[in-house]
């Protein structure tokens, strides 16, 4: 049985699966340099790996939805509808607070990045047996709630996804030494099982136990073992951000007929791919500057302007991007599945 890439397997490797391990390389290795790099150079970690790959990979879809004609003329009114519903909702959740806000966001962020890892499992087992998927599911699961759980359950992380306070936090060190016992107990009987049936077969899934692994992995040692910020954004961000913003470019443009692109087949030579990547350059530092002119003044203020009156509206508004990405994964991905399944 063929390997179950979703493009090739050096460009799915090198792009969607050697990032996250990289990372983790880099994090074992160089953990005084990290230290070094978080107390010094807080711009540019900010804006490698914020702007150009958290913020950019959301642009991303883009490529997939709104930048394809026939695609968004089907649904024309899912992709019209669903920033206007964002809005509204970010509006009404910001009307009872900031911090209300920043949870419900965080809640659905944790949910979508989550479910991105299963959607990459999920692709990369596409031609299996779906009798045993609960099983699949269950550890890819497992590999990302329990971490969760640990920071819900813990006491206070040095790192925040959004805003500090962000999530309900109950400290519960027996329920944690539970739920350790039971998630090292899942990982075992994955271990266990993947021998078993690789050696049954004489077939190992590479692409598929890959992404469990590294997300295992990625998920573990960047909320549970760590304490870190840096660590955790590096883990969170790059294990996410650069596979999606590679999918796009592999599945849905370099795979794509030139007639089904439209004007978009001018991405498919190597010239359009730099373009690629520098239009979610532009965009995400476009986006991220008005978030610190109008909101954070972090990195970038304007001193002679107060926009804090605004905020009720200018947050919502910002956010429509992020949170329509997040909600629209949701509809393309699972229909993409069920066509590949």
């Amino acid at each position: 049985m063929e390997q179950p890439w979703i493009h090739k397997s050096k460009t799915d490797s090198a792009f969607i699966l050697a990032p996250s391990f990289l990372v983790l390389v880099i994090v074992f290795l160089c953990q005084d340099w990290l230290v070094a790099i978080q107390d010094q150079y807080s711009f540019y970690t900010w804006l490698f790996l914020i702007v150009f790959i958290d913020v950019a990979h959301v642009y991303a879809t883009l490529f997939k939805t709104y930048f394809v004609p026939a695609e968004f003329q089907r649904r024309k009114k899912l992709y019209v509808g669903l920033p206007l519903f964002c809005f509204v909702i970010g509006f009404v959740l910001f009307l009872f607070g900031s911090q209300v806000f920043w949870s419900v966001l965080a809640y659905v962020a944790v949910f979508h990045f989550i479910r991105q890892q299963y959607g990459f499992m999920r692709l990369y087992s596409r031609n299996e047996d779906k009798t045993y998927a609960w099983i699949d599911n269950l550890i890819i699961y497992s590999a990302t709630i329990y971490p969760m759980l640990f920071w819900f359950l813990s006491s206070k992380r040095q790192f925040n996804w959004f805003v500090e306070n962000e999530f309900i936090k109950y400290e519960n060190h027996y329920l944690i030494t539970i739920f350790t016992y039971l998630y090292f107990a899942i990982m075992a009987f994955y271990v266990i099982r993947t021998i078993f049936n690789s050696i049954k077969q004489q077939y190992f899934n590479f692409p598929k136990n890959a992404i469990i692994i590294v997300t295992a992995l990625s998920w573990y040692f960047g909320i549970v073992y760590f304490n870190n910020d840096l660590v955790f954004t590096l883990l969170n961000v790059v294990s996410h951000g650069i596979p999606y913003i590679a999918l796009i470019y592999l599945n849905e443009i370099e795979k794509k007929k030139r007639e089904e692109l439209g004007f978009l087949h001018t991405l498919k030579a190597r010239k359009g791919m730099v373009l690629f990547i520098l239009f979610l350059l532009l965009i995400a530092f476009s986006e991220e500057f008005l978030w610190e002119i109008l909101v954070w003044n972090e990195q970038f203020s304007v001193a002679e302007f107060d926009f804090s009156n605004w905020q009720f509206i200018l947050v919502p508004l910002l956010t429509v991007p992020q949170f329509t990405h997040y909600l629209l994964d949701g509809f393309i991905w699972k229909r993409k599945a069920k066509l590949q399944s």
